[in-house]
């Protein structure tokens, strides 16, 4: 009958002895607790059996009676204990040789002197080794430790009497940390090994080098050599040399031989470590012996040749250390190796143990594999690593290049932390401590991983599942193409022909401007890239499409003066709606498009939001688009009130950009009967005054499309008396089909650039057409120059077919032409398209007429505005209001008190964006002021250490500044992209609505790395947890990505969850056992206070305060109840 062999034990260790044994020709049983019925290591044994049904997990692994009845019961011969759990209990060797099984290890008797660190401490001195000074007996109470720190001083070390690991081990620095520290220390050794505690002096930066022994029946003994575990982390080795660096050789004997010493002392046999601290002196001290297989074992295999476990099971079948040819003279050293212990913690959050499902790997070994479910209830070891080479900085080599390797996704890991140490110059060439850590906290600056793969893969199910992530306001659906590009002949901005920017850079602002009063002919700003697309569909283009068309706009409409491509309202609606980065994207467009000036809209002191902030966020704004790629800065103000475009434009000036100083017209200064504060005489005093604070360029900003053709002739034509040195800029919106009409006009009084879009792009509320203004120019003195068949095929074709997937946002499904009556109701061409949408959207499209009445009567009661955003907004608001409520202006009036008017009417009245000409009328007057002037500086500094808090080191000057105009879009934006990946690389029907099955596409993350991806199936409903599985496949591999059914999910009742982005909701980093509740409703907490203790991965965590406040709920209890997710608030 052939032998068989049980392992006691679970994971990476059970199937490494599994291997021995097959090598040998022995049968292997594996044993499994209820939580790991899926584990690999049972699956890797010849036979596998349940045991601790009911039980604690750990509890299952440690219930000696029925593991010796199922040894029996199977017929095993012999049990390897692994390491950990019963690996070092004499009872347990013990309880195996009174059923007559061997125990692959030392004798009961050993493993009971060398398990009680107290007896191998009385050895030790017996044999003549030196020790630390500690207690001769186990610490049983308080009082005892107070006793010994009194006698021998901080600092100390508490250590469970059995065990290992690091577990039950507290380091002490002061009498007020040592009542908590002994509790917790006391608490954590009874729970991993069931007994007591012992104290000892603790060493300040030690080396801890520990030897390899092997010991048989007749009584020889041999050593290994020895192996450095100086890198360890709450007592936990985590990098491992063999044979140590830098020891000097006088010193490795003397460590040889003093091991030896002992094991010769108790009659050693089987094989065991013995451990060493080195002070800095290079004096040593004895700290222990673990009769057992060390996890390290790998790499004194790799530079002996010995197979330690195989040693192992032939010592426990009684052969001698000569018949297994290891006399001393015939283990030699050879090369180098290195052991990383690869772990499922967070080194960015103080190594915080992770737990999750492992989702694609490189690896097949122990726990990692795809699909593995990593519990908490047992460590957090995932892999070890072993490097071997002929000296240690090619073994590091070779380690760093294996850790490169890894693709672990699911979980978190520590390999980016490994990474660090294994290039750290003092790993490489120096001595390394147990303080190499904490002396290095550049070891913690790690470059995450990026995961980019499988976060999309998680974006692309979660939409397959849930459906789109951005509301789609129609149920038209985005074909699966991408519009056509023409070729390019290998056009790059490294080789752009020359442009306006050129100039720009070359001259600066000063003589841009001058450079443009002396061009012949009309200059042309294309808004395709931001207005157009903002009119027409709802601001959604995204960076993916836009970067596509660019080279060819670079190349070839080079001769534009700018292109309009940020600011407004892309800057919001890029993060919160397209998921993307609104810096990301200028940066992107300005390397693809080096040769034209970039144009944007800024707010004055509204920055690029809507509402006024603090004077150093609007400088600060205007800093970093100057530094990220901007040119052209066309400062506005909803009011034209003075004061905050005074802001705007001063901060464009100190950031170095070129100064557009805008008019935001309203009225019809061509219309003498008309009774208004917004008269010819009001627009050219406020030109006078933009020119008097230093525009560069003078900007008509027409948003509603009011500029008749005799108007733009009038009021062009003064101004430019007035200022014949000023470029004169006019923008529009086609709302009422005039647009071309007044562009021609203006140009012919004067001005010397226009608005328009690409043909394909224009008209309705978008600009006029760029194709009709340069036919319309033709052989005059406005002549623009530029080639028509340019403007009218190419990007007119490729605009053309992109609309098309853009189609839930297309204007055209509601709207169906332009509209005269805009003169009228003067309502913007965004916001028109806007209302328009949202008037279908309620069911109210054949009432979209009330809209706009009640629009004017809004207006009216403001005082009559110019409407731009954000005062447009507020007046829209104010009319849907009206409407919903069926009111009256009247109405308004009489009620103005008690009506619960929307919110952004009341900032408004605040003066929060300004302030009309003469105020607001009563019953809605405020005080007049600035209010940004008065306004707390923003610290910039404090702002960035919240989001660094909560989203990670690699928040960036723009994302700082992104939070501080939009602090919750930025939150969710930045949650996102954490969750997700960068989506903005896909294309766009599938950002929108996802792939189709077997529908096979790329994408692109950079250049020269493309995914490959396809959806194989949607999986059905686990009614258990609520979840699909979705199946891709990712270059060619099998991908499963688990999605929350969201419809599902409102049917099932789930534990609470702390709710991310809100600091004073507290979760629980990680599931396990509630040991100690500290805190109930309704106590005052302050910030890092313990709230409780959670017992997870052997490890006991504190789970603290994250702010001052007071406790509102608590969602846990005492054990045994258990937290599965956050949970506080």
């Amino acid at each position: 009958t052939s032998i068989q062999v049980m392992v006691a034990n679970r994971g990476e260790i059970a199937i490494r002895v599994f291997r021995a044994c097959t090598e040998l020709g022995i049968r292997t049983v594996a044993v499994y607790s209820e939580q790991d019925t899926q584990h690999m290591h049972r699956q890797k044994a010849d036979e596998s059996y349940l045991i601790g049904k009911g039980l604690a997990p750990v509890d299952a692994y440690l219930h000696i009676p029925e593991i010796i009845a199922t040894a029996k019961e199977v017929g095993v011969d012999a049990i390897h204990p692994g390491y950990g759990f019963l690996s070092e209990r004499s009872d347990f060797a013990q309880a195996c040789v009174d059923a007559g099984i061997k125990f692959i290890g030392p004798s009961p008797g050993i493993v009971q002197k060398m398990g009680d660190k107290v007896a191998a401490r009385q050895i030790a001195i017996a044999a003549g080794v030196p020790v630390i000074p500690g207690t001769d007996e186990p610490v049983t109470s308080l009082d005892e430790a107070e006793a010994f720190v009194q006698k021998y001083g901080f600092p100390v070390i508490f250590k469970a009497a059995y065990g290992g690991g690091g577990r039950g081990m507290r380091f002490v620095n002061n009498m007020a940390e040592l009542g908590d520290n002994f509790n917790r220390a006391v608490s954590e050794a009874e729970k991993a090994f069931g007994e007591s505690m012992f104290i000892e002096r603790y060493l300040e930066g030690p080396r801890h080098i520990e030897v390899q022994i092997l010991g048989d029946k007749a009584g020889n003994i041999v050593h290994l050599y020895e192996r450095d575990c100086s890198i360890q982390r709450r007592y936990q080795k985590l990098v491992e040399l063999a044979p140590a660096f830098n020891l000097p050789i006088g010193l490795r004997r003397i460590l040889a031989d003093d091991a030896l010493k002992i094991a010769k002392y108790v009659g050693y046999q089987n094989a065991g470590t013995v451990e060493f601290l080195l002070d800095p002196q290079g004096r040593h001290y004895f700290i222990e012996v673990n009769s057992r297989l060390q996890v390290e074992h790998t790499i004194t295999e790799q530079i002996t040749g010995v197979d330690l476990v195989q040693s192992q099971i032939r010592l426990a079948e009684g052969y001698t250390l000569p018949e297994l040819g290891l006399g001393q003279e015939q283990i030699q050293v050879n090369g180098c190796a290195i052991q990383c212990r690869v772990t499922t913690e967070d080194p960015a959050h103080d190594f915080r143990p992770d737990t999750g499902r492992i989702e694609v790997r490189n690896v097949c070994f122990a726990s990692a594999f795809a699909g593995a479910i990593i519990s908490p209830h047992y460590d957090s070891l995932l892999v070890k690593v072993i490097s071997h080479a002929a000296d240690m900085p090619s073994a590091a080599r070779k380690m760093h290049r294996a850790l490169r390797e890894f693709r672990i996704r699911g979980v978190k890991t520590n390999i980016p932390f490994l990474l660090n140490v294994i290039q750290n110059d003092t790993f490489l060439h120096g001595t390394i401590t147990t303080q190499f850590i904490d002396n290095n906290p550049q070891l913690f600056q790690m470059q995450p991983s990026q995961n980019r793969a499988g976060r999309l893969m998680y974006y692309l199910a979660e939409v397959m599942v849930n459906g789109p992530s951005t509301p789609l306001p129609t149920t038209s659906k985005p074909p699966y193409f991408e519009p056509e590009l023409p070729p390019l002949f290998a056009e790059s901005p490294t080789n752009a022909p020359t442009g306006w920017r050129n100039l720009l850079l070359e001259g600066g602002p000063e003589e841009f401007a001058r450079a443009i009063r002396e061009h012949k002919g009309l200059l042309l700003t294309d808004t395709t890239m931001r207005d157009a697309h903002q009119s027409l569909l709802a601001t959604r283009v995204r960076t993916y499409d836009l970067e596509r068309i660019a080279p060819f706009v670079s190349h070839h409409l080079n001769g534009l003066l700018s292109i309009e491509n940020w600011g407004g309202a892309t800057f919001d609606v890029a993060m919160r709606f397209l998921h993307e980065c609104p810096w990301s994207r200028l940066r992107a467009l300005r390397e693809l498009i080096p040769n034209i000036p970039f144009q944007m809209l800024l707010r004055g002191a509204n920055g690029v939001g809507y509402t006024t902030y603090p004077d150093n966020v609007v400088r600060k704004f205007c800093e970093l688009a100057v530094r990220n790629g901007m040119d052209i800065f066309r400062v506005f103000d909803s009011m034209n009130y003075l004061p905050n475009l005074q802001l705007g434009m001063e901060a464009v000036g100190d950031a170095g950009g070129v100064i557009e100083g805008a008019i935001s017209y309203t009225g019809d200064v061509s219309d003498p009967t008309r009774v208004t504060k917004y008269d010819l005489k009001y627009y050219l005093e406020l030109a006078d005054e933009l020119v008097k604070i230093g525009t560069h360029i003078l900007c008509i900003k027409d948003m509603a499309g009011l500029l008749k053709p005799q108007a733009a002739k009038i009021l062009v034509g003064e101004i430019r008396e007035r200022h014949p040195d000023i470029p004169i800029h006019v923008h529009t919106h086609d709302t009422s089909g005039a647009g071309v009409a007044s562009m021609l006009a203006a140009a012919e009084a004067g001005a010397d650039i226009v608005d328009g879009a690409i043909d394909s792009m224009s008209g309705m509320t978008s600009q006029p057409s760029i194709g009709a203004l340069v036919t319309s120019c033709e052989r005059t003195p406005h002549d623009t120059g530029t080639n028509i068949l340019l403007c009218e095929q190419t990007p007119c074709n490729y605009w053309e077919q992109a609309r098309h997937l853009y189609a839930p946002f297309e204007c055209t499904v509601t709207m169906k032409s332009g509209d005269s009556s805009v003169f009228k109701h003067e309502i913007p061409g965004g916001q028109y398209t806007n209302l328009h949408f949202q008037a279908h959207s309620m069911g109210l499209g054949n009432q979209f007429f009330k809209i706009k009445d009640k629009y004017i009567e809004a207006n009216k009661l403001f005082g009559d505005l110019v409407k731009v955003t954000p005062s447009s907004k507020v007046v829209g608001d104010m009319a849907q209001f009206m409407v919903q409520n069926d009111l009256s202006a009247d109405d308004v009036l009489e009620r103005a008190d008690e009506l619960s008017l929307p919110q952004s009417v009341i900032d408004m009245m605040k003066g929060l964006i300004g302030y009309p000409p003469g105020g607001f009328p009563e019953p809605l007057r405020s005080k007049v002021g600035r209010p940004g002037a008065s306004m707390p500086p923003v610290d910039f500094d404090s702002l960035k250490q919240e989001l660094v808090e909560e989203h990670g080191n690699s928040i960036t000057e723009e994302d700082v500044m992104s939070a501080a105009m939009y602090p919750k879009v930025t939150g969710d934006f930045l949650r996102h992209h954490a969750q997700y990946g960068p989506v903005d690389k896909l294309d766009t029907p599938r950002f929108l609505i996802g792939p189709k099955i077997a529908d096979e596409f790329k994408v692109t993350l950079e250049p020269g790395k493309t995914l490959h991806i396809k959806p194989l199936a949607i999986g059905d409903l686990k009614p258990e947890t609520g979840e699909r599985e979705v199946f891709m496949e990712l270059n060619g591999q099998i991908r499963t990505i688990l999605v929350k059914d969201k419809e599902a999910m409102k049917e099932m009742q789930f534990h609470p969850k702390a709710t991310p982005g809100v600091k004073g909701s507290v979760g629980c980093p990680m599931p396990g056992d509630i040991l100690e509740v500290k805190v109930k409703v309704g106590d005052e907490v302050t910030k890092g206070e313990p709230l409780l203790v959670v017992s997870a991965m052997k490890m006991e965590l504190v789970v603290a305060a994250t702010m001052d406040g007071t406790v509102k709920s608590v969602a846990v209890q005492k054990a045994p109840w258990r937290v599965m997710t956050s949970w506080w608030r």
